[in-house]
């Protein structure tokens, strides 16, 4: 990273976000476009803004590698734009932006990690040019037998333009000086370049290597910007539109003859050519306004970018005031006295806390559509190297989840969605085979129920192997008993452990046994569960339930000695009162209990954090029915207290490993009650 960027932090900040949200949607609309073979032009002038923004702002923080990729493919936009009929040949045009793409989040992600954004190019900025001769070629402005013999070595911008329909004849030679103190004289005179080059027929320049030498920002500065050009257009209209630049301090415009000696040196070389040209394209036809305006999202909305940390404090600020109007209303030395006034003020303070309490929390909320728009990149290029054809369903894409849910199932996601590629979907003649539509389906689907947020990915492939997965899990000792014993979801849940594959060979997406874990290690670390449904033949299916937030969560209170807990809603199936000789002992002596036919083990949280002075006798405490995933048992405590709203606390960091503890909350009385980890529990 240059120093200039480096002494803008406030600026290079803005410059990430901006950057990366830009990539985000032009790889959105890139992938739209190639999907349907059409581009409107509404997605032409928004892909063109695009990368504009990019390369204006990256030439102003010094990002050269970055704002001269962003001119390459703007001139190719462009020419799509300026052309009435247009041959666009979309595989290769998309591949190039998309390539261009991850080049510049490669090189944010440096800047972001304080590194130098040093890498080059060059050899983007060649196929695009290459793309863009070969476009103007099919369009019919190029005579192709005009650059024989071209050379590949040449590296400075010297281009040739025509203009349909008029005759060159005056030519002109202009010497631009900039202010001192301006920085980015090269940058600047590359623009110039580029704003002449519509109404130019040849242009040529001194220094050559404008961008690419280090040489060329002391050499403006210390001989001016020499360039040569033919054009019919008026000579006060070149010299006005030359006053325009920014930062210019003298120009020099002079009607010649010929040119200068050291410009006709320059003419003898010839139009930047790449090295062969493409062949095998699958080129398409098409006229611009026959198409529909593809729909760009993320227009014309009124946004303002906040920094996810003044959130966090917001969201902890909001917190203690609930809890402190908690204390102040449940405050002991109110009790017995007879205040109208006010509980009438304290019903209105409740009342105003939990609205701003909705308000800081809908602010969190994000909609998952931009992690499953994500998707489509990966089913883009997993489909072309594994020559599969895939089309990927989303629904339910509005739905909302807190900002640091949505930072936690991107990558699950992304593992669900590729193992659905490379393991699910078969081939196409298996497919085909087996009476299948030749292109396979990925589902991707989103949808709320209650305070959760199901996330479904569905495939129409071969399935799960029940069988297969059964025989590895007992090879390596995971299961005891039969396979009938057991249920599909049982059987199934084995895929999610470390390690485990059926994979027998090792591709460069799947077989080595690491993935699905961290899926669910992953999805367990939010309060989450994942589920397996499949059918050999027929598909998968992969649910992922998750709460709305992480931060304030519907909890019932129990009591256990003189301690209180907190047990999540969602992992509570049921709560019951044991009756006399309910309790049964196994031949260890774990305790058990007959619910409608199934037994489940009995945890004793007197006994898992040792607390004395607890309830004991089984028919006189209350069990509570509680399930993660497809493990479930029953919680034994001395009483309920209710149900409540409470706001969650990470626990300090020397008690953080506590098994069976997912943190803590204030209650109204200024007690604290530490929340059950129900996973932890029940994996104990």
């Amino acid at each position: 990273m240059s120093e200039g960027g480096m002494s803008k932090e406030p600026m290079l900040e803005v410059y990430i976000f901006e950057a990366t949200q830009l990539m985000e949607q032009l790889e959105e609309i890139s992938i739209d476009c190639e999907k349907s073979k059409k581009i409107g032009k509404d997605a032409i002038n928004e892909i063109f803004r695009i990368m504009h923004t990019i390369k204006s702002s990256s030439a102003m923080m010094i990002f050269n590698n970055i704002a001269i990729l962003a001119h390459s493919l703007e001139d190719l936009f462009y020419f799509i734009r300026e052309s009435k009929d247009v041959t666009i040949d979309f595989e290769n045009l998309f591949d190039l932006v998309l390539c261009g793409i991850d080049f510049i989040k490669g090189e944010v992600l440096k800047i972001q990690n304080h590194c130098d954004a040093d890498g080059s190019s060059e050899s983007l900025v060649l196929k695009s040019s290459r793309l863009l001769l070969n476009m103007k070629e099919a369009n019919g402005e190029i005579i192709k037998s005009n650059f024989a013999g071209q050379k590949e070595d040449t590296k400075y911008y010297i281009s040739s333009y025509q203009s349909e329909g008029k005759e060159f004849k005056q030519k002109y030679v202009a010497r631009i000086f900039y202010e001192d103190g301006c920085e980015m004289e090269n940058v600047r005179a590359y623009t110039v370049v580029h704003n002449l080059k519509d109404i130019t027929h040849e242009m040529y320049h001194l220094p050559k290597d404008i961008i690419e030498s280090n040489d060329s920002v002391e050499e403006i500065r210390k001989n001016g910007f020499l360039i040569g050009f033919s054009t019919s257009v008026e000579k006060e209209k070149i010299e006005e539109q030359l006053n325009e630049i920014i930062f210019l301090r003298q120009l020099e415009l002079l009607q010649v003859e010929d040119y200068p000696p050291e410009l006709k040196a320059l003419k003898k070389k010839k139009e930047i050519i790449l090295e062969q040209p493409i062949d095998n394209l699958e080129i398409i036809e098409t006229n611009k306004e026959d198409l529909a305006p593809l729909t760009i999202s993320g227009k014309g909305q009124s946004i303002i970018s906040v920094n996810i940390s003044k959130l966090e404090m917001l969201l902890d600020l909001v917190g203690e005031i609930v809890i402190t109007e908690a204390m102040v209303t449940k405050n002991p030395d109110l009790e017995g006295l007879s205040l109208d006034n006010f509980n009438k003020a304290a019903r209105q303070l409740r009342k105003l806390t939990n609205e701003l309490q909705d308000v800081v929390m809908s602010i969190r909320m994000v909609p998952v559509s931009l992690t499953f728009h994500k998707m489509n990149r990966i089913v883009r290029d997993m489909s072309k190297k594994l020559n599969k054809e895939v089309e990927l369903e989303i629904i339910g894409e509005d739905t909302e989840v807190d900002k640091n849910i949505i930072d936690h199932i991107s990558d699950p996601l992304m593992h669900l969605v590729r193992n659905s590629l490379d393991h699910g979907l078969e081939e196409k003649e298996e497919r085909l085979a087996s009476g299948k539509p030749e292109i396979g389906k990925i589902t991707l689907e989103a949808k709320n129920a209650g305070g959760d947020v199901f996330i479904i990915v569905r495939d129409d492939g071969r399935g799960l192997d029940k069988k297969s997965i059964y025989d590895k899990a007992k090879s390596q000792g995971l299961v005891t008993k039969s396979e009938d014993e057991l249920t599909d979801k049982e059987i199934f849940s084995n895929i999610l452990l470390p390690g485990f594959s059926t994979n027998e060979s090792v591709t460069e997406y799947s077989g080595r046994g690491v993935g699905m874990d961290v899926v669910k290690k992953n999805i367990d670390s939010i309060g989450g569960s994942i589920s397996i449904e499949s059918l050999k033949g027929k598909g998968s299916t992969i649910s992922i339930k998750i709460p709305l937030t992480l931060a304030i969560i519907d909890g019932l209170e129990v009591a256990v000695g003189k301690s209180k807990y907190t047990i999540p809603i969602t992992a509570i199936r049921e709560s019951f009162k044991p009756k006399q000789n309910e309790v049964i002992a196994d031949s260890e002596g774990n305790e058990m209990i007959m619910i409608r036919g199934e037994a489940y083990p009995i945890y004793r949280l007197h006994r898992i954090f040792n607390i004395n002075k607890s309830v004991t006798s089984s028919n006189e405490g209350i069990l509570v029915l509680v399930e993660d995933n497809t493990k479930a048992a029953c919680l034994f405590v001395d009483s309920l207290i209710g149900e409540q709203q409470v706001v969650v606390k990470a626990l300090p960091p020397y008690i953080k490993k506590a098994k069976g503890i997912a943190g803590c909350t204030i209650l109204g009385d200024g007690n604290i009650s530490l929340i059950i980890d129900i996973s932890g529990i029940l994996d104990r």
